[in-house]
């Protein structure tokens, strides 16, 4: 079986709906209907200032326990208090979140999960409400004040604005570009494809090498400068696969393959250690746990199984 090159956290169905988010009556209208669906996520600690005070909470959602795991949604009229995104229409009925600073409480048949956890295990919809819904809930925390002036900003357009209160100047959700490649070769009339250890994570976790693009560079040349920069591997022929938003808190994942053509001086730390793979190799070090790869959730698991050819065991 081949494995599917869409990454999970980019699946979604609904209609992101952005001539709505600034028309404040059909806003009003959408939260008042009865049929409207809400996402309640965990808020952080409201006396903290920032995405890293928060962002564990915020990827929490109720989930449902048994089976195939699916968002626990709510009415409007159930909601709590919080801040309030729109995150779209899908056939006429309307989704929001609201960041609630109340901790979720499980129940029998729920409990909190994160974004981490259980983005690969929901359904296209739920998987995108929820990922969307992170994001704005990590953005919106992170720019409270404005960054020409230091005033204080306020949220606008459902959640998808922030305008400072001095100025009047706009704000507009950030994402952070980030490559994100899979370094093969051939060798012996073997293929083969290069994987790494950062010493953060453990000695037997492997996984690609990944890196935020440079001001003035364009993804591919970050491609090949991180590649050479954290292995000492010169890069060729860059080719663009597929893209991810990784909400923590806002980066955007461009995955590339690229060739290795050649050596050159390793010149960053980050990786402790790098690896060469067959595909025979590394299917027998993950089934025997000798290796362990990323979660089904990130889009570094997408390359590897693209290029392995199918779908294989571990996870973190």
């Amino acid at each position: 079986m081949d494995a599917d090159t869409t990454p999970s956290l980019s699946r979604s169905t609904v209609d992101p709906a952005g001539h709505r988010r600034a028309d404040a009556a059909w806003l009003e209208s959408a939260w008042a209907a009865p049929d409207t669906r809400v996402l309640v996520l965990e808020g952080g600690d409201p006396g903290s200032y920032g995405w890293r005070a928060t962002v564990n909470k915020q990827s929490r959602a109720l989930v449902t326990t048994g089976g195939t795991p699916s968002l626990v949604l709510t009415g409007p009229d159930k909601a709590p208090e919080g801040e309030r995104y729109l995150l779209g229409v899908q056939d006429g009925t309307a989704y929001f979140a609201v960041r609630s600073l109340q901790d979720l409480a499980a129940t029998p048949a729920a409990e909190p999960a994160s974004l981490r956890e259980v983005g690969a295990l929901l359904d296209d919809r739920d998987t995108g409400l929820l990922t969307r819904a992170v994001a704005l809930a990590n953005w919106n925390a992170s720019h409270g004040f404005c960054p020409r002036c230091g005033a204080p900003t306020t949220m606008a357009a459902a959640g998808h604005v922030r305008v400072c209160e001095e100025e009047g100047t706009e704000q507009f959700p950030r994402m952070d570009p980030a490559v994100i490649m899979l370094v093969h070769r051939e060798r012996g009339g073997r293929e083969e494809a290069l994987l790494g250890n950062n010493p953060k994570w453990g000695p037997q976790r492997f996984s690609v090498l990944a890196g935020f693009v440079d001001a003035g560079e364009s993804l591919e040349q970050a491609v090949v400068r991180e590649v050479a920069e954290e292995a000492g591997i010169v890069v060729a022929e860059p080719r663009y696969l597929s893209s991810q938003p990784w909400p923590f808190p806002r980066s955007l994942m461009v995955g590339y393959t690229a060739r290795a053509v050649g050596e050159t001086q390793r010149t960053d730390d980050e990786i402790a250690e790098t690896r060469w793979f067959t595909r025979e190799r590394l299917f027998a070090e993950v089934d025997s746990g000798a290796v362990t790869l990323p979660g089904h959730a990130s889009i570094a698991r997408t390359l590897i199984e693209h290029w392995y050819g199918g779908v294989l065991p571990g996870q973190w």
